[in-house]
């Protein structure tokens, strides 16, 4: 979602107004809290159903791996509505900023280089950088060198899930590996967050 599907026509920064980035920072707020309790309830779930799995028949371990497995793509998708709130929300953030700092900004001509970009180039600038708490020189510095940045992303395949739950069972019940440990390791959402981050 960008800055025209949030607010419509009004595509430019001109147009945009402060109550209506404050209305949407306020809203995102909550999203990203309602998001961040259901993965967390996920993670929960995916760590007592690999618990179940210690002793286990090997039946019993193969539906357990395919609940964690629907349970991970589950969590999956909520990452990634997640990771879009909090893009959206630091746009919206940095665009309040922008906007309480528009008449210094025009006094050093980088408000007409804002409004003249096109919206989905100064949304993917905003995206990238964190105004909050700078000082207006930083705050300059950094949107003038963010356009020249880059995001990259990548994806985990399926199967190696259901090989990684099995190996993990199997070093539990040898006793070669903790329990809290493997899960940790296995079917924690904080392994998956670490990947993501750049």
């Amino acid at each position: 979602m960008g800055i025209r599907d949030m607010f419509g026509r009004k595509n430019t920064i001109e147009k945009l107004s402060l109550r209506e980035l404050q209305g949407e920072e306020i809203r995102l707020k909550n999203r990203l809290e309602r998001l961040k309790r259901d993965l967390n309830r996920i993670e929960k779930k995916k760590k007592q159903l690999f618990q179940e799995g210690i002793g286990a028949d090997k039946l019993k371990k193969k539906m357990l791996a395919q609940e964690i497995k629907s349970l991970d793509m589950e969590q999956k998708l909520k990452l990634k509505d997640f990771t879009t709130a909090q893009r959206q929300y630091t746009l919206v953030k940095n665009l309040i900023i922008v906007k309480k700092y528009e008449k210094e900004l025009r006094k050093v001509g980088l408000w007409q280089k804002l409004s003249n970009v096109e919206p989905e180039q100064l949304e993917q600038a905003l995206i990238k950088i964190n105004l909050d708490g700078k000082e207006f020189d930083e705050m300059v510095e950094g949107l003038n060198r963010v356009f020249e940045m880059e995001i990259a992303e990548f994806e985990e395949s399926e199967d190696e899930t259901e090989r990684e739950l099995m190996k993990a069972w199997s070093q539990v019940e040898a006793g070669e590996a903790d329990v809290e440990e493997v899960a940790e390791r296995v079917v924690s959402l904080d392994k998956e967050l670490e990947e993501e981050e750049p």
